[in-house]
Protein backbone atom coordinates (compact mmCIF):
# COMPACT_ATOMS: atom_id res chain seq x y z
CA UNK A 1 0.00 0.00 0.00
CA UNK A 2 1.31 3.58 -0.90
CA UNK A 3 2.41 6.39 1.37
CA UNK A 4 -0.31 8.56 3.52
CA UNK A 5 -2.05 10.62 1.88
CA UNK A 6 -0.25 14.44 2.33
CA UNK A 7 -2.17 17.87 2.12
CA UNK A 8 -1.07 18.53 -1.74
CA UNK A 9 1.28 21.25 -2.15
CA UNK A 10 1.02 22.62 -5.87
CA UNK A 11 4.96 23.72 -7.49
CA UNK A 12 5.22 26.71 -8.54
CA UNK A 13 5.44 26.41 -12.57
CA UNK A 14 8.22 29.18 -13.24
CA UNK A 15 11.41 28.42 -12.10
CA UNK A 16 13.53 31.65 -10.64
CA UNK A 17 16.60 32.63 -12.76
CA UNK A 18 18.52 34.18 -8.82
CA UNK A 19 17.72 33.69 -5.50
CA UNK A 20 19.87 34.18 -2.34
CA UNK A 21 19.69 30.62 -0.91
CA UNK A 22 18.32 27.75 -2.82
CA UNK A 23 16.41 24.62 -0.24
CA UNK A 24 17.19 21.49 -0.72
CA UNK A 25 14.29 19.10 -0.26
CA UNK A 26 10.79 19.37 0.94
CA UNK A 27 10.33 17.92 4.07
CA UNK A 28 9.88 19.45 7.57
CA UNK A 29 13.63 20.50 7.76
CA UNK A 30 13.75 22.01 4.63
CA UNK A 31 10.29 23.51 4.67
CA UNK A 32 11.10 24.84 8.47
CA UNK A 33 14.06 26.67 6.81
CA UNK A 34 12.60 28.16 4.03
CA UNK A 35 9.86 29.83 6.41
CA UNK A 36 12.68 31.09 8.57
CA UNK A 37 15.10 32.39 6.00
CA UNK A 38 12.10 34.01 3.75
CA UNK A 39 10.62 35.46 7.32
CA UNK A 40 13.44 37.40 7.38
CA UNK A 41 13.50 39.18 4.20
CA UNK A 42 15.88 36.60 1.42
CA UNK A 43 14.95 35.13 -1.35
CA UNK A 44 14.42 31.67 -1.47
CA UNK A 45 13.43 29.03 -3.55
CA UNK A 46 12.80 25.23 -2.13
CA UNK A 47 13.21 22.75 -4.66
CA UNK A 48 11.71 19.19 -3.68
CA UNK A 49 12.66 16.26 -6.30
CA UNK A 50 8.60 14.46 -5.58
CA UNK A 51 6.24 15.69 -3.14
CA UNK A 52 6.40 18.15 0.13
CA UNK A 53 6.84 15.93 2.59
CA UNK A 54 6.12 12.69 1.11
CA UNK A 55 9.04 10.86 2.29
CA UNK A 56 9.96 10.60 6.19
CA UNK A 57 8.72 13.70 7.09
CA UNK A 58 4.54 12.44 6.63
CA UNK A 59 5.47 8.90 7.92
CA UNK A 60 6.95 9.57 11.40
CA UNK A 61 5.03 9.00 14.50
CA UNK A 62 4.01 12.39 15.00
CA UNK A 63 5.31 12.87 18.18
CA UNK A 64 6.54 16.33 19.44
CA UNK A 65 8.98 15.63 22.08
CA UNK A 66 11.73 16.54 24.20
CA UNK A 67 11.67 13.98 26.75
CA UNK A 68 14.31 10.86 26.39
CA UNK A 69 15.94 12.96 23.69
CA UNK A 70 19.63 13.00 23.24
CA UNK A 71 20.85 15.59 25.78
CA UNK A 72 22.68 17.01 22.99
CA UNK A 73 19.39 17.42 21.25
CA UNK A 74 17.57 19.44 24.96
CA UNK A 75 17.97 22.61 23.66
CA UNK A 76 17.31 22.75 20.38
CA UNK A 77 14.03 20.96 21.30
CA UNK A 78 13.06 23.37 24.09
CA UNK A 79 13.10 25.97 21.24
CA UNK A 80 11.03 23.51 18.91
CA UNK A 81 8.59 23.12 21.82
CA UNK A 82 7.91 27.02 21.50
CA UNK A 83 7.92 27.47 17.97
CA UNK A 84 5.06 24.50 17.76
CA UNK A 85 2.98 26.52 20.55
CA UNK A 86 2.63 29.30 18.19
CA UNK A 87 3.08 27.76 14.60
CA UNK A 88 -0.97 27.19 13.27
CA UNK A 89 -0.67 31.04 13.87
CA UNK A 90 2.10 32.17 12.19
CA UNK A 91 1.60 29.93 9.29
CA UNK A 92 -2.37 30.18 9.33
CA UNK A 93 -2.61 27.28 8.88
CA UNK A 94 -4.03 23.90 10.55
CA UNK A 95 -0.59 21.62 11.64
CA UNK A 96 -2.53 19.08 14.03
CA UNK A 97 -0.23 20.79 16.77
CA UNK A 98 -1.44 20.39 20.53
CA UNK A 99 0.46 19.99 23.96
CA UNK A 100 -1.07 16.38 25.01
CA UNK A 101 1.67 15.03 26.98
CA UNK A 102 3.63 11.77 26.27
CA UNK A 103 4.23 8.66 28.40
CA UNK A 104 7.36 6.52 28.69
CA UNK A 105 6.38 3.59 30.67
CA UNK A 106 9.05 1.66 33.12
CA UNK A 107 8.78 -2.14 33.17
CA UNK A 108 10.89 -2.29 36.45
CA UNK A 109 13.22 -0.37 38.54
CA UNK A 110 16.38 -0.11 36.75
CA UNK A 111 14.12 1.59 33.87
CA UNK A 112 12.04 3.76 35.98
CA UNK A 113 15.71 4.60 37.37
CA UNK A 114 16.97 5.12 34.24
CA UNK A 115 14.13 7.48 33.29
CA UNK A 116 14.17 9.63 36.35
CA UNK A 117 18.11 10.24 35.82
CA UNK A 118 17.19 11.20 32.27
CA UNK A 119 15.08 13.82 33.53
CA UNK A 120 17.75 15.74 35.15
CA UNK A 121 18.40 17.01 31.99
CA UNK A 122 15.25 19.44 32.24
CA UNK A 123 15.96 21.25 35.25
CA UNK A 124 16.23 24.97 34.57
CA UNK A 125 13.61 24.67 31.50
CA UNK A 126 10.33 25.30 33.52
CA UNK A 127 8.83 22.01 31.47
CA UNK A 128 6.33 20.26 33.26
CA UNK A 129 7.35 16.79 33.69
CA UNK A 130 7.74 14.36 36.56
CA UNK A 131 7.74 10.80 37.30
CA UNK A 132 4.71 8.74 38.09
CA UNK A 133 4.75 6.29 40.99
CA UNK A 134 3.31 2.65 39.81
CA UNK A 135 -0.03 3.85 42.13
CA UNK A 136 -0.02 7.01 39.82
CA UNK A 137 0.27 5.11 36.77
CA UNK A 138 -2.77 3.19 37.56
CA UNK A 139 -4.90 6.10 38.40
CA UNK A 140 -4.38 7.65 35.41
CA UNK A 141 -4.93 4.85 33.25
CA UNK A 142 -7.51 2.70 35.20
CA UNK A 143 -8.78 0.57 32.35
CA UNK A 144 -4.94 -0.40 31.17
CA UNK A 145 -3.54 -3.80 32.15
CA UNK A 146 -0.06 -2.95 32.42
CA UNK A 147 2.14 -4.20 34.45
CA UNK A 148 4.31 -0.92 35.01
CA UNK A 149 6.96 0.11 37.97
CA UNK A 150 5.88 3.91 36.27
CA UNK A 151 6.69 5.73 33.58
CA UNK A 152 8.15 9.66 32.81
CA UNK A 153 5.25 11.80 31.86
CA UNK A 154 6.04 14.96 30.41
CA UNK A 155 3.03 17.00 30.05
CA UNK A 156 5.11 19.91 28.08
CA UNK A 157 5.34 17.29 25.10
CA UNK A 158 3.09 16.98 22.34
CA UNK A 159 1.54 16.02 18.89
CA UNK A 160 0.94 16.75 15.14
CA UNK A 161 -0.04 15.48 12.11
CA UNK A 162 2.71 14.81 9.70
CA UNK A 163 0.67 14.15 6.82
CA UNK A 164 -0.28 18.48 7.41
CA UNK A 165 2.60 20.26 9.08
CA UNK A 166 5.28 20.30 6.07
CA UNK A 167 2.81 21.16 3.63
CA UNK A 168 1.52 23.91 6.09
CA UNK A 169 5.14 25.40 6.22
CA UNK A 170 6.00 25.01 2.72
CA UNK A 171 2.53 27.29 2.01
CA UNK A 172 3.61 29.51 4.39
CA UNK A 173 7.21 29.89 3.34
CA UNK A 174 5.39 30.79 0.05
CA UNK A 175 3.15 33.20 1.34
CA UNK A 176 6.34 35.19 2.36
CA UNK A 177 7.64 35.03 -0.75
CA UNK A 178 9.56 31.54 -1.09
CA UNK A 179 9.02 29.88 -4.62
CA UNK A 180 8.40 26.18 -4.04
CA UNK A 181 9.79 23.54 -6.62
CA UNK A 182 8.28 20.18 -6.47
CA UNK A 183 8.97 17.36 -8.96
CA UNK A 184 12.37 19.55 -9.32
CA UNK A 185 15.50 17.28 -8.34
CA UNK A 186 18.31 19.46 -7.80
CA UNK A 187 21.07 17.49 -9.77
CA UNK A 188 23.75 19.30 -7.87
CA UNK A 189 25.89 22.63 -7.21
CA UNK A 190 27.54 25.16 -9.35
CA UNK A 191 30.63 26.23 -8.33
CA UNK A 192 32.99 29.60 -8.87
CA UNK A 193 36.18 29.96 -7.39
CA UNK A 194 34.97 26.77 -5.36
CA UNK A 195 32.45 28.81 -3.29
CA UNK A 196 28.82 27.97 -4.77
CA UNK A 197 27.26 30.23 -6.78
CA UNK A 198 23.79 27.75 -8.11
CA UNK A 199 22.40 25.08 -8.70
CA UNK A 200 21.63 22.62 -11.71
CA UNK A 201 18.15 21.49 -11.30
CA UNK A 202 16.18 19.15 -13.88
CA UNK A 203 14.61 21.82 -14.80
CA UNK A 204 17.41 24.69 -15.28
CA UNK A 205 19.82 26.42 -13.44
CA UNK A 206 19.24 28.64 -10.56
CA UNK A 207 21.74 31.28 -9.31
CA UNK A 208 22.34 31.97 -5.94
CA UNK A 209 25.18 32.18 -3.11
CA UNK A 210 24.16 29.70 -0.76
CA UNK A 211 22.71 26.25 -0.37
CA UNK A 212 20.77 24.56 2.06
CA UNK A 213 20.94 20.26 2.01
CA UNK A 214 17.90 19.09 3.81
CA UNK A 215 17.64 15.81 1.46
CA UNK A 216 17.04 13.73 4.30
CA UNK A 217 17.84 10.03 3.30
CA UNK A 218 19.09 11.17 0.24
CA UNK A 219 22.29 13.60 1.78
CA UNK A 220 24.74 11.36 1.61
CA UNK A 221 24.31 10.43 -2.38
CA UNK A 222 24.01 14.46 -3.18
CA UNK A 223 27.19 15.09 -1.22
CA UNK A 224 29.20 12.12 -2.67
CA UNK A 225 29.07 13.59 -6.03
CA UNK A 226 30.48 16.52 -4.86
CA UNK A 227 33.43 14.87 -3.24
CA UNK A 228 31.99 15.11 0.57
CA UNK A 229 31.70 12.14 2.58
CA UNK A 230 28.57 11.91 5.06
CA UNK A 231 28.43 8.40 6.85
CA UNK A 232 24.37 8.25 6.53
CA UNK A 233 22.61 4.85 6.48
CA UNK A 234 18.59 4.05 6.65
CA UNK A 235 16.74 2.61 9.27
CA UNK A 236 13.19 1.70 8.42
CA UNK A 237 10.16 2.08 10.69
CA UNK A 238 6.88 0.58 10.08
CA UNK A 239 3.28 1.97 11.11
CA UNK A 240 -0.09 1.19 10.93
CA UNK A 241 -3.60 3.65 11.52
CA UNK A 242 -6.88 2.65 13.23
CA UNK A 243 -10.29 4.31 12.10
CA UNK A 244 -11.53 6.70 15.16
CA UNK A 245 -11.69 4.79 18.43
CA UNK A 246 -13.17 6.13 21.55
CA UNK A 247 -11.66 5.59 24.93
CA UNK A 248 -7.99 5.30 24.07
CA UNK A 249 -5.21 7.30 25.59
CA UNK A 250 -5.08 10.83 24.99
CA UNK A 251 -1.12 10.89 25.77
CA UNK A 252 1.29 9.77 23.60
CA UNK A 253 3.01 6.73 25.05
CA UNK A 254 5.82 4.21 24.70
CA UNK A 255 6.38 0.74 25.82
CA UNK A 256 8.92 -1.55 25.02
CA UNK A 257 6.13 -3.54 23.01
CA UNK A 258 4.27 -0.79 21.17
CA UNK A 259 4.54 3.26 20.94
CA UNK A 260 1.14 5.18 20.20
CA UNK A 261 -0.25 8.71 19.34
CA UNK A 262 -4.00 9.64 19.25
CA UNK A 263 -4.52 10.90 15.46
CA UNK A 264 -6.55 14.31 15.05
CA UNK A 265 -8.49 12.40 13.35
CA UNK A 266 -9.84 10.02 16.78
CA UNK A 267 -7.57 7.29 15.60
CA UNK A 268 -4.43 6.59 16.60
CA UNK A 269 -0.76 5.92 15.10
CA UNK A 270 0.73 2.26 16.24
CA UNK A 271 4.06 0.89 15.91
CA UNK A 272 6.88 -0.90 17.50
CA UNK A 273 8.25 0.53 20.68
CA UNK A 274 11.93 -0.30 19.48
CA UNK A 275 12.26 -2.72 16.63
CA UNK A 276 13.01 -1.14 13.18
CA UNK A 277 14.60 -3.18 9.90
CA UNK A 278 17.60 -2.39 8.21
CA UNK A 279 18.24 -3.53 4.81
CA UNK A 280 21.79 -4.65 3.93
CA UNK A 281 23.09 -2.27 1.41
CA UNK A 282 26.91 -1.72 0.02
CA UNK A 283 26.94 1.72 2.12
CA UNK A 284 26.21 -1.04 4.91
CA UNK A 285 29.66 -2.05 4.34
CA UNK A 286 31.06 1.61 3.10
CA UNK A 287 30.37 2.71 6.64
CA UNK A 288 30.71 -0.28 8.70
CA UNK A 289 33.17 0.70 11.09
CA UNK A 290 31.81 3.99 11.75
CA UNK A 291 28.37 2.61 12.40
CA UNK A 292 29.93 -0.46 14.60
CA UNK A 293 29.59 1.25 18.49
CA UNK A 294 26.34 2.56 17.44
CA UNK A 295 25.10 -1.23 15.79
CA UNK A 296 26.39 -3.08 19.74
CA UNK A 297 24.61 -0.69 21.45
CA UNK A 298 21.33 -1.05 19.85
CA UNK A 299 21.59 -4.77 17.94
CA UNK A 300 18.67 -5.94 19.51
CA UNK A 301 16.25 -3.12 18.44
CA UNK A 302 17.03 -3.66 14.73
CA UNK A 303 16.06 -6.78 12.39
CA UNK A 304 19.26 -7.19 9.49
CA UNK A 305 18.19 -8.58 6.56
CA UNK A 306 19.31 -8.71 3.06
CA UNK A 307 16.87 -8.45 0.11
CA UNK A 308 16.36 -6.33 -3.22
CA UNK A 309 17.35 -3.42 -1.66
CA UNK A 310 20.96 -3.95 -1.79
CA UNK A 311 20.75 -4.53 -5.68
CA UNK A 312 18.48 -1.61 -6.45
CA UNK A 313 20.77 0.62 -4.42
CA UNK A 314 24.64 -1.07 -6.07
CA UNK A 315 22.56 0.27 -9.36
CA UNK A 316 22.35 3.65 -8.25
CA UNK A 317 25.46 5.65 -9.58
CA UNK A 318 26.99 7.64 -6.73
CA UNK A 319 28.75 9.88 -9.82
CA UNK A 320 27.09 11.79 -12.39
CA UNK A 321 27.08 14.62 -14.65
CA UNK A 322 25.21 17.93 -14.05
CA UNK A 323 23.92 17.72 -17.69
CA UNK A 324 22.26 13.91 -17.21
CA UNK A 325 19.20 12.94 -15.35
CA UNK A 326 20.51 12.36 -11.73
CA UNK A 327 19.35 9.54 -9.21
CA UNK A 328 17.31 11.79 -7.39
CA UNK A 329 14.76 11.93 -11.09
CA UNK A 330 14.77 8.18 -11.22
CA UNK A 331 13.65 7.53 -7.63
CA UNK A 332 11.29 10.78 -6.65
CA UNK A 333 9.84 9.28 -3.44
CA UNK A 334 11.06 6.13 -0.93
CA UNK A 335 8.06 4.64 -0.34
CA UNK A 336 9.11 0.89 1.58
CA UNK A 337 7.07 -1.64 1.75
CA UNK A 338 5.72 -2.34 5.34
CA UNK A 339 6.45 -5.34 7.63
CA UNK A 340 3.04 -6.00 8.54
CA UNK A 341 4.59 -8.74 11.26
CA UNK A 342 5.93 -5.93 13.44
CA UNK A 343 2.79 -3.65 13.35
CA UNK A 344 0.58 -6.82 13.79
CA UNK A 345 2.67 -7.72 16.87
CA UNK A 346 2.30 -4.11 17.94
CA UNK A 347 -1.21 -3.85 17.88
CA UNK A 348 -1.54 -7.08 19.55
CA UNK A 349 0.85 -5.85 22.53
CA UNK A 350 -1.69 -2.71 22.38
CA UNK A 351 -4.67 -4.65 22.89
CA UNK A 352 -3.56 -6.46 26.17
CA UNK A 353 -2.06 -3.42 27.77
CA UNK A 354 -5.60 -1.45 26.74
CA UNK A 355 -8.70 -3.28 25.90
CA UNK A 356 -10.52 -1.26 24.36
CA UNK A 357 -7.97 -1.96 21.13
CA UNK A 358 -9.85 -4.53 20.41
CA UNK A 359 -12.19 -2.95 18.74
CA UNK A 360 -9.58 -0.80 16.63
CA UNK A 361 -9.86 -1.39 12.84
CA UNK A 362 -6.68 -1.00 10.66
CA UNK A 363 -7.33 1.62 7.79
CA UNK A 364 -3.60 1.77 6.24
CA UNK A 365 -0.13 0.98 6.91
CA UNK A 366 3.05 2.72 5.82
CA UNK A 367 6.54 2.29 6.12
CA UNK A 368 9.77 5.05 6.26
CA UNK A 369 13.18 5.42 6.15
CA UNK A 370 14.87 7.06 8.71
CA UNK A 371 17.89 8.53 7.84
CA UNK A 372 20.44 8.00 10.78
CA UNK A 373 23.89 9.10 11.87
CA UNK A 374 26.62 6.87 13.60
CA UNK A 375 25.73 9.00 16.88
CA UNK A 376 21.97 9.73 16.07
CA UNK A 377 22.54 13.31 15.91
CA UNK A 378 22.16 15.47 13.08
CA UNK A 379 24.27 17.57 11.19
CA UNK A 380 23.14 21.03 11.03
CA UNK A 381 26.14 22.95 9.53
CA UNK A 382 27.82 25.42 7.18
CA UNK A 383 30.49 23.12 5.22
CA UNK A 384 34.02 24.46 5.35
CA UNK A 385 35.03 22.62 2.38
CA UNK A 386 32.38 24.64 -0.06
CA UNK A 387 31.89 27.91 1.15
CA UNK A 388 28.03 28.65 0.92
CA UNK A 389 26.76 24.93 1.54
CA UNK A 390 25.28 24.12 4.68
CA UNK A 391 23.79 20.64 5.70
CA UNK A 392 20.82 20.21 7.53
CA UNK A 393 20.34 16.34 7.47
CA UNK A 394 20.64 12.86 9.93
CA UNK A 395 18.12 13.38 12.43
CA UNK A 396 17.84 9.70 13.14
CA UNK A 397 13.67 9.55 13.81
CA UNK A 398 13.92 12.90 15.34
CA UNK A 399 13.27 15.48 12.80
CA UNK A 400 9.44 15.51 13.29
CA UNK A 401 9.46 17.56 16.78
CA UNK A 402 12.70 19.54 16.41
CA UNK A 403 12.01 20.14 12.69
CA UNK A 404 11.04 23.96 13.43
CA UNK A 405 13.83 25.11 15.72
CA UNK A 406 16.29 23.46 13.34
CA UNK A 407 15.20 25.58 10.38
CA UNK A 408 15.93 28.04 12.72
CA UNK A 409 19.41 27.37 13.54
CA UNK A 410 20.19 27.10 9.88
CA UNK A 411 18.49 30.13 9.12
CA UNK A 412 20.59 31.69 11.87
CA UNK A 413 23.88 29.77 10.16
CA UNK A 414 23.08 30.94 6.94
CA UNK A 415 22.74 34.62 7.70
CA UNK A 416 25.40 34.61 10.37
CA UNK A 417 22.98 35.64 13.12
CA UNK A 418 24.15 34.32 16.34
CA UNK A 419 22.92 30.71 16.90
CA UNK A 420 19.71 30.26 18.88
CA UNK A 421 21.52 27.28 20.59
CA UNK A 422 24.69 26.10 20.94
CA UNK A 423 25.85 23.96 17.83
CA UNK A 424 29.00 22.49 18.81
CA UNK A 425 27.01 18.73 18.57
CA UNK A 426 25.47 19.19 14.93
CA UNK A 427 29.37 20.33 13.18
CA UNK A 428 29.89 18.72 9.91
CA UNK A 429 33.32 17.75 11.18
CA UNK A 430 32.77 15.64 13.70
CA UNK A 431 32.65 12.39 11.88
CA UNK A 432 36.48 13.11 10.30
CA UNK A 433 38.10 15.35 12.71
CA UNK A 434 38.37 12.32 15.47
CA UNK A 435 35.99 13.11 17.75
CA UNK A 436 34.12 10.47 20.10
CA UNK A 437 31.01 9.86 17.94
CA UNK A 438 29.08 8.29 21.16
CA UNK A 439 25.23 6.98 20.51
CA UNK A 440 23.51 7.74 23.20
CA UNK A 441 19.67 8.13 22.86
CA UNK A 442 19.38 5.46 19.97
CA UNK A 443 17.99 5.58 16.46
Amino acid sequence: MPGPYVVPVHGDAELPKQVDVVVIGGGIIGTSTALELAERGLKVALCEKGGIGHEQSSRNWGWVRISRRDPREVPLMAEALRIWADLDRRTGRDTGYKRAGIVFTCADQKEYDDHERWNRNLEGYQLETRMLSRAEFKAKYPDSNMNVEGALYTAADGRAEPQKAAPAIAEAARDKGAHILTECAVRGLQLSGGAVSGVVTERGEIACSAVVLAGGAWSSLFLGNNGLDLPQLKVMNSVLRTKPLEGGPEEAMWSSGFAIRKRQDGGYTIASGHENIVDIVPASFRYATKFLPALVKEWRSLKFRVGSRFFDEARIPRRWALDEASPFEYHRVLDPVPSKKLTTVALANLKKAFPVFEKAEIAQRWAGMIDVTPDAVPVIDAVAAIPGLHVATGFSGHGFGIGPAAGKLMADIVTGREPVVERTAFRFSRFSDGSKIELISGF
